[in-house]
């Protein structure tokens, strides 16, 4: 068999229902404009909530690191990778999260792909949110323990399920994000928290689109002042720290049977010592310069309360994260596309990572754009809308 034969037939098939991945180049740093695929762009598509890639602390930090440390660690955490840099940001994680301990990760994708399989077994049951992030979906993929799925935030479901469930196996860990990055919407994590009290389940939260943005920065367990009552944290600094890489944090006792039994962190090189210095970096801006979590919120407000003004439906968002719901998927496609050619990068979200008539463009907020800038996507978006006839 020619087996760039399949490939080729399965990416065609892509193409033709309009659910391929069209890859542009970012020329040059991620910031509110930049270069994408040699256009001059308005970003409205990263994740880089609080503009903290090229922050010059966070440069300056990872140059520094890189002149002391090298440009890698040269083996695994477990071995000899674990450098002293490692250990002074999960310093800064745990006294950030205001947690005990905590255990960084190469991604945050890493982070539940390792120790979500890893924490339960055969005879154990995992009850996970619908409209959880793919690298939940896999980590409780890889568990042998049973699993359980309820409806999106469904607090009644929830119950039903632990009340069915609690005498009938050995352990129960409820996962769910903390922000769901499509919809941009909040668990109901108070709610979680208590129903998991009660009935003996463990906690879990992934607070990837949290931190940096709820809870001034802290994350979704400040915002809903739950210290201390979620077993498990965990987050990334890909999104609003502006940088790379994962963490859990909780118990002392829950990082030593995460770096002990999670094969991601066991079998993975260690992250290289700039990235490491970036990241404690990113932490000491966010608690010293509030503005730039006062600026994010400040642009979303505006931001969703122009798109309402204009027609848009912008779903049940919450948060920065901000849907425009267009419905089918080649509609969404050919808005991203009018989009970039005036100007603006914002992707088109279609089928299957949401359902088939759920396509939307997923616009992100950053606390670097302008009121100016804001007002050019607005023109823009209300133009396209118009001209493709959903407005």
């Amino acid at each position: 068999m020619n087996y760039n034969d399949f490939f080729k037939k399965e990416v065609d098939s892509l193409k033709e229902k309009g659910l391929d991945w069209k890859i542009r180049v970012l020329q040059g740093k991620s910031i509110p404009h930049s270069k994408v695929d040699g256009k001059n762009t308005l970003i409205l598509c990263s994740n880089n909530y609080l503009n903290l890639s090229s922050h010059p602390k966070l440069v300056e930090a990872g140059i520094n690191a890189l002149k002391s440390h090298g440009a890698g660690s040269g083996s695994v955490r477990a071995i000899a990778g674990t450098m002293d840099l490692h250990k002074k940001l999960e310093e800064k994680i745990s006294e950030f999260k205001e947690t005990e301990d905590s255990l960084y990760f190469q991604t945050g994708y890493a982070a539940n792909a390792g120790l979500i399989p890893s924490l339960m077994a055969k005879g154990d049951l995992i009850i996970s949110d619908e409209l959880n992030h793919g690298s939940i979906i896999d980590g409780v993929r890889l568990s042998k323990a049973d699993k359980a799925v309820f409806p999106h935030k469904n607090m009644d479901e929830l119950k039903k399920i632990l009340e069915e469930s609690e005498k009938k196996f050995n352990k129960i860990l409820v996962i769910s994000d903390g922000v769901f990055s499509m919809d941009g919407d909040i668990a109901p994590l108070k709610e979680i928290s208590d129903l998991c009290i009660k009935h003996g389940a463990m906690s879990y939260v992934d607070d990837a689109h949290g931190d940096g943005v709820l809870g001034k920065g802290i994350g979704i367990v400040h915002h809903f002042d739950l210290k201390g009552k979620i077993d498990i944290e965990m987050g990334t600094f890909s999104k609003a720290f502006g940088v790379v890489g994962g963490y859990v944090c909780g118990s002392t006792s829950m990082k030593e049977f995460a770096l002990n039994k999670s094969r991601t962190w066991l079998l993975s090189g260690s992250a290289p010592p700039a990235t490491i210095a970036s990241c404690i970096a990113s932490l000491e801006v966010v608690k010293s310069e509030p503005k730039h979590v006062e600026n994010l919120w400040k642009n979303t407000a505006y931001w969703k309360k122009g798109l309402k003004e204009r027609g848009f439906d912008i779903g049940l968002s919450e948060t920065p994260i901000t849907p425009v719901m267009l419905g089918e998927s080649p509609l969404a496609q050919k808005f991203s596309l009018r989009l970039l050619e005036e100007g603006i990068f914002a992707l088109p979200i279609v089928f299957p990572m949401v359902a088939q008539d759920k396509a939307r463009i997923r616009t992100m907020m950053n606390s670097g754009l302008t009121k100016e800038d804001l007002d050019f996507a607005l023109e823009t978006f209300e133009k396209i809308g118009k001209e493709l006839k959903v407005i």
